[in-house]
């Protein structure tokens, strides 16, 4: 059966009637309201229905011409839903249209797939550097990458937008699992989710593991944000990259590769994702230190990274602090004190090791 007779049998069908005039108000019509009628007849480009206690209704003018391929597929006698769009028009009949009451069919049924949780396996057809694009019944959809599966999601290890596309794109014409998570009808979009597919199933996966479990996996995926871990066949955790060490983490790819075996502890487990951490593993050194330091100590540390409220700064192995921009004045000068490597003396000026917190002040120029 070609789509366009597809299109016909979908507006024809009594039972997708019943379903979808439940809530059509009878007997006033009004416009933008479906109603269900009988072709009566074709005159030229003029196809007139019954629509029973509303009168005759017609199918002319440009809403002929963009419903052509199904009208040429109907007969006298043809039950088909149809939308009124002018009480009376020139001619003096009611105007209706085919092609928007297919739409407004179209966009009910995806309402109710949404609620109903359905699960639908379409083809990719497209992609672009925020995700995959979809189409279900004429109607583009789109699937955020934030919306993949594990399996499905690009892992480069640098974000770069160009080299996720071209991962995106080898997609293209794979088939997917997918359910409908936005209906926007005004819009005309569909939001896709790959992730929530599978759920019983995955639960079931997940009932085995508990939070506070320590398990070894084998890394399958270093990205700018972490690392993915498969705990077994068919479940991966994500190990974010502020759970990977105590110390600041630039690049998780610095430390893992993809076939690393790791230990991680699942610190999580929520709708079926399971989040883990490396770093529990380890000793935290802000426990060690907690006797060490105090508020007005003069120490000396090493500058690891700038950022817009200032400089990192490293006083040991895993404790590292913040020296304000507003000590300098401004960034140009901060860059101009102080520089990525170099070992300088700061005063204490807060220091939380509970919270993991210690704030700094810059005292003098690097030491020779």
């Amino acid at each position: 059966m070609s789509e366009t007779e597809q299109l016909a049998v979908n507006l024809i069908n009594p039972t997708r009637m019943d379903l979808l005039f439940k809530s059509v108000p009878l007997p006033i019509p009004k416009e933008n309201d479906l109603v269900e009628g009988t072709v009566m007849e074709q005159k030229g480009s003029m196809m007139f229905v019954d629509i029973g206690a509303f009168g005759t209704g017609v199918i002319y003018g440009r809403e002929f011409n963009n419903a052509r391929d199904i009208i040429k597929v109907l007969k006298t006698g043809d039950k088909i839903v149809v939308k009124i769009t002018e009480l009376e028009n020139e001619i003096g009949y009611v105007s209706l249209s085919l092609k928007e009451a297919k739409q407004e069919i179209v966009w009910r049924e995806a309402e109710e797939i949404q609620n109903s949780k359905t699960t639908l396996t379409l083809t990719i057809t497209d992609a672009n550097k925020g995700g995959l694009i979809l189409e279900w019944k004429g109607v583009q959809g789109f699937l955020p990458t934030s919306q993949l599966k594990a399996n499905h999601y690009p892992r480069i290890d640098d974000g770069d937008k160009d080299k996720i596309m071209e991962e995106l794109k080898k997609l293209v014409g794979q088939e997917i699992a997918v359910n409908i998570i936005s209906v926007i009808p005004k819009e005309e979009k569909l939001i896709f989710s790959e992730k929530s597919t599978g759920s019983e199933e995955m639960k079931e996966i997940v009932s085995k593991y508990n939070v506070g479990d320590i398990i070894e996996g084998t890394v399958t995926g270093v990205v700018e944000f972490g690392i993915f871990i498969k705990l077994e066949e068919g479940l991966e955790g994500l190990a974010h990259i502020s759970e990977l060490d105590w110390s600041l983490v630039e690049s998780p790819a610095d430390l893992f590769k993809v076939g690393q075996k790791v230990k991680a502890q699942i610190i999580s487990i929520k709708d079926g994702k399971v989040s883990l951490s490396i770093k529990v593993l380890k000793q935290n050194p802000w426990q060690e230190v907690e006797k060490k330091y105090n508020k007005g100590d003069i120490v000396s540390g090493v500058i690891i990274k700038f950022n817009r409220h200032g400089a990192l700064v490293s006083i040991e192995e895993g404790i590292s602090g913040l020296v304000h921009v507003s000590e300098f004045g401004s960034e140009a000068e901060m860059k101009k004190k102080i520089e990525l490597g170099k070992s300088y003396p700061f005063q204490i000026t807060l220091f939380e090791p509970k919270e993991q917190r210690l704030i700094l002040s810059f005292l003098e120029k690097p030491k020779d």
